[in-house]
């Protein structure tokens, strides 16, 4: 049997193309994050709210609780990153379905490890306020943001571009 590079992309390339739509098409639910929190634990008309620190735009939503909350992903999903980030501190980043990224931010610790499977019941930390946050009151910071923009979504507000890569997490865990 001899191999064929013509044969091998053409497949290579179908199953990448078969393994991004079933990624595009699994169903997509958004739990809160934050055991027990509610809707009065955050503010409804934080996400893209301008001004904001050195980010300038808000592209998330705070969640706050007590530090040593416990934290669950809000969605199915594989951890990607887990570790620290200048602002962000503590943080972990969650691949979900439809290609989208769940980033989780400010925690007081870290209980899963990168490539864990994830499901809305696995804690994942804890709230606090490393990063930025230092000082402040201890939340969640949750934004959900996309590798595949979506064009349609970007309009004249501060930074409103971004917004074709950017979702609102509260539109989400309002649904």
């Amino acid at each position: 049997m001899k191999f064929s590079f013509k044969k091998f992309r053409k497949r290579l390339l179908w199953t990448i193309l078969t393994v991004l739509v079933m990624g595009y098409l699994l169903p997509e639910k958004v739990t809160m994050p934050v055991q027990g929190a509610t809707r009065a634990d955050y503010n409804s008309e934080s996400f893209w709210y301008y001004p904001w620190g050195r980010s300038g735009t808000h592209k998330g939503v705070d969640i706050f609780a007590s530090t040593g909350t416990p934290i669950h992903s809000s969605t199915s999903g594989v951890v990607v990153y887990q570790g620290e980030v200048s602002r962000g501190g503590k943080a972990v980043l969650i691949l979900g379905p439809k290609w989208r990224l769940h980033y989780y931010a400010h925690l007081d610790q870290i209980t899963c490890e990168r490539f864990d499977l994830v499901s809305d019941e696995t804690p994942i930390g804890t709230v606090g306020t490393s990063g930025n946050a230092a000082g402040e009151a201890p939340h969640l910071h949750y934004s959900i943001f996309t590798p595949i923009p979506y064009p349609w979504r970007i309009d004249a507000a501060p930074q409103g571009w971004k917004k074709m890569f950017y979702l609102d997490p509260i539109k989400k865990l309002e649904e």
